[in-house]
């Protein structure tokens, strides 16, 4: 059984399950119960998602994602971590993986667009889907030059219906956005390492709670 490690925020949550089901005859898959959040998070905490695998050094492929909390703009002030802050964080987490699971397949996933419209409170949280294509654009250029693989899941929901967003702003816990997701993210692993998904039946599909995610 191959060990494959899925790691990265809400988005992640909502396709990580689907993954495991995809892939339950042929790899072990872990994923933290947490929303891993922005890349500071990820720095800090990857040692102990890892170690909570058990995989160690066996591990086979991470599958992960950072962005979407880092470019948050909050009540006008800019993103939570600046882009050349997240560069310098993709770096350290890009060496620190290379440091823990040496011989892993490492596959980035982009972050995924969002509906700027939907963005109305009175906190002024703001996603702009210029400012996510510009962390995305850093983003490639890191992992790549670590000889990690690129999931582009920006390019597949960019033009995305708009019912296929559950919250009308970031989340694609609907049954198309989730089955899109998952398919996506299932073929890239399957790219890079040796398992024979399952198709999944998503007749049983139900959306994920929003409010033991976080955004």
């Amino acid at each position: 059984m191959k060990k494959i490690v899925l790691l990265g925020d809400s988005i992640r949550m909502g396709y990580d399950k689907y993954v495991k089901m995809a892939l339950e005859d042929s790899a072990e898959v872990y994923s933290p119960k947490e929303n891993c959040r922005f890349t500071p998070y990820v720095l800090r905490y990857l040692h102990s998602w890892l170690k909570e695998s058990t995989f160690g050094e066996e591990t086979d492929c991470i599958h992960w994602n950072a962005g979407l909390w880092d470019c948050l703009d909050l009540f006008d002030d800019g993103p939570t971590v600046p882009l050349e802050l997240y560069e310098q964080y993709m770096h350290r987490i890009c060496r620190r993986i290379r440091m823990l699971c040496p011989k892993a397949k490492v596959i980035f996933a982009t972050s995924t667009p969002v509906n700027e419209a939907g963005y109305k409170n009175p906190q002024k949280t703001r996603r702009e889907n210029r400012v996510i294509r510009q962390y995305n654009e850093v983003a490639i250029k890191v992992v790549t030059r670590y000889g990690f693989f690129v999931n582009d899941l920006y390019s597949l929901l960019e033009n995305a219906p708009l019912h296929w967003f559950s919250d009308n702003k970031t989340h694609y816990y609907t049954k198309e956005g989730t089955k899109a997701i998952t398919e996506k993210v299932v073929s890239a692993i399957a790219q890079h390492v040796e398992v024979a998904p399952k198709e999944i039946n998503y007749t049983t599909f139900f959306p994920e709670n929003k409010e033991e995610i976080g955004f």
